[in-house]
Formats: structure tokens, sequence, C-alpha cells
């Protein structure tokens, strides 16, 4: 791009064009990103800032946490309550949510985050990050958790940071994707990729294959496909990926296409996934759709389930479209055998 256009500059741009998101909102973007700023600093000086290693508790669903895990989430709370643009915040690390304090004055937004994303990935230097969601709070007076539990789409914006070779922001307010590179000269984030768009087609997919065994029908079907090669039903190979990371597993598939999924499986059959609704399949889900692409538990829109809870988990299988629509279409075809 031959002009350097600043985060700042284009929410302003979208402030005033179709996507006309108000300014409230605005500032409440360019405050998480600054929240993102500070936690890539953080997570950058490693063990030289001693955020190494785990922090000796759990998190509200019995995650061991990491000690940036507890600093990231300090850092977006902070940064966020006093700014009034907020009424509360939900967090992934914490038990039920966050009210703004009295001392501040309430806004009209709610905001999730997952701190941060990929915590197996931290120790050993490989590429992690922020997620976040914001949604309008309900009309009346006080916050309850039942505000948050709303369709996810019903979002507002959504976006990740990834904390990589580069750091970078990627951002949805309902007006296509963009993603920003932090320039540490600048200090600020600055727009390098406009309109994002996912390739319809793929030669690549990310699972954790060693929960193979563990699938469902549809799912083993599929990646046995994917896996027979230019000999098998698809006729062509495809390369398998698997960062352990959602952030970056996504990020892979935004740059040059691709399916992620994290599926269900017979580990825990009660369980209708290991993701979370609200802090990840939600605000991933509508930045890959998007950018052309498609979100799907197996039978289902991610972003039509309405949550019931808070912590609520679910099967994710999203990227490429007409990969999404195939995984879904083996869901259906298996439902009708097992009638």
């Amino acid at each position: 791009m031959s002009k350097r256009i600043s985060l700042t500059q284009y929410l302003i741009e979208q402030q005033r064009g179709e996507a006309q998101i108000p300014s409230q909102l605005r500032l409440l973007i360019e405050v998480v990103a600054r929240a993102c700023k500070s936690i890539a600093i953080s997570v950058n000086k490693g063990a030289l800032g001693e955020v190494l290693g785990t922090a000796g508790s759990e998190n509200v669903q019995g995650e061991v946490q990491k000690k940036l895990d507890i600093i990231a989430n300090e850092v977006l709370i902070e940064a966020n309550e006093w700014g009034g643009h907020l009424a509360a915040m939900a967090s992934e690390e914490m038990e039920g949510i966050y009210l703004v304090p009295n001392r501040y004055p309430q806004g009209e937004y709610l905001l999730l985050f997952d701190p941060l994303d990929g915590s197996s990935n931290i120790d050993v230097n490989v590429s992690i990050g922020t997620i976040f969601s914001v949604l309008k709070k309900p009309e009346g007076s006080g916050v309850s958790e039942q505000d948050f539990l709303q369709a996810g789409a019903k979002q507002v914006a959504a976006g990740y940071c990834v904390y990589g070779p580069q750091t970078t922001l990627v951002l949805t307010v309902g007006d296509g994707v963009a993603m920003f590179t932090f320039d540490r000269e600048q200090g600020s984030f600055v727009l390098t990729q406009e309109n994002v768009r996912i390739p319809e087609d793929t030669k690549e997919f990310a699972i954790n294959m060693s929960n193979m065994r563990h699938w469902d029908a549809p799912i083993k079907r599929y990646v046995d496909e994917c896996l027979a090669g230019t000999t098998g039903p698809r006729g062509k190979d495809f390369n398998m990926r698997w960062i352990a990371s959602m952030v970056a597993d996504v990020h892979r598939i935004l740059t040059r296409g691709g399916i992620f999924m994290y599926p269900w499986d017979q580990r825990e059959p009660g369980k209708p996934g290991k993701l979370r609704l609200m802090y990840e399949a939600n605000p991933m889900g509508w930045i890959v759709e998007q950018a052309g692409g498609a979100a799907s538990n197996g039978h289902q829109r991610i972003l039509d389930i309405q949550p019931s809870q808070l912590y609520e988990r679910v099967s994710v299988i999203l990227g490429s479209k007409n990969e999404v629509e195939r995984i879904n279409a083996y869901h259906a075809a298996s439902a009708q055998q097992q009638r």
C-alpha cells in the first residue's frame, strides 16, 4: 500500500462509511488494540520477563493457568474498565462476568475475550494470540450473565491479535475483514490488508490426528478422503497442518485458505465439543464468514447457535466454504442413515 493507514484512521473511515460504526464502538476497539500491544510486549520478553511457566492455579474450567494467561487477562480488564464504553466483560479465565466498577461510567457494550489462546505453545515460542468479541448490551438497567448469552450473529465487532514473527491484529465490524501489522517504530497498528478473502476450495486441513480413533464417522470419512490423495474420491493431494493454537491455525486459513476442525469426539460424549462458543467459536466464526468462508458445528451455522451458558462448548469446523459444506453434508447423510 502506498499510503500507510493506521487503525484509528481505518476505524474513523468505517464510522463515516457504510458500516457506520458508533463512535463508542470505535473507541472500544482502539482500547482493546492498545491492550494487545501491551500483551505483545510481555509475550516477546518471554523468559527475560519471567513470564513463562505455570502460575500454580486453575481457571474456572479446571485448566492449569500459565503466568501469561493471568497477565493478559489483567491487562485487558485494566485497559477497558475505565473508558466508559463497556457495561461488563467476560473472560475465559474468570468465573462469572466482570461488571464495570461504579466509580467509572458505564457504556452500552459487552466485551468477551480469550486473553491468551494457545497457552500450551507459550513456553516453546510458537504463535499464540488474543481473541475478542463485542456485543450490544440489551436495553434496561443493570447487567446480568443472561445479557451475554446472545447468538454470534448479533456480534457488532470481533477480532484477534496473533503474537508471532509479526504482531497482527485481524478485525471485522461486519463490513469485511482487515489485517493490521504492529509497527514498533510508530507504536501503532497499520493497515496491511483489506477485504481478506478465503478461497472456497483448498488442499489443506488442520486437525489433531492423535484423536482420530475418537472421531465421529463423518469426520473420519472426510479425513480419510483427504489422506487418500489423488487415488481417492477427492482426486487431489492434501497437506495437513496443526499448530494447536486456534489463532495461528485460523490466521493461516485467512492468509492462504484451508479448513480447521476441532470436532466432537467420544472421549467426553456428553460435551458438544472442546472449544468455547462465546470466546472462540463465535468471534472466529464471524471473521471467517466475513472473509467468504463458513463456520459450522457439523449440523448448523455456529453463529445461529443460541448459547445457554457463558462457558458453553461447541464442535468447530471452519474455513474454505466448499469444504465446510462437504462436512455438513457428511453429517446430514450420517444422521439420515441412523434414522
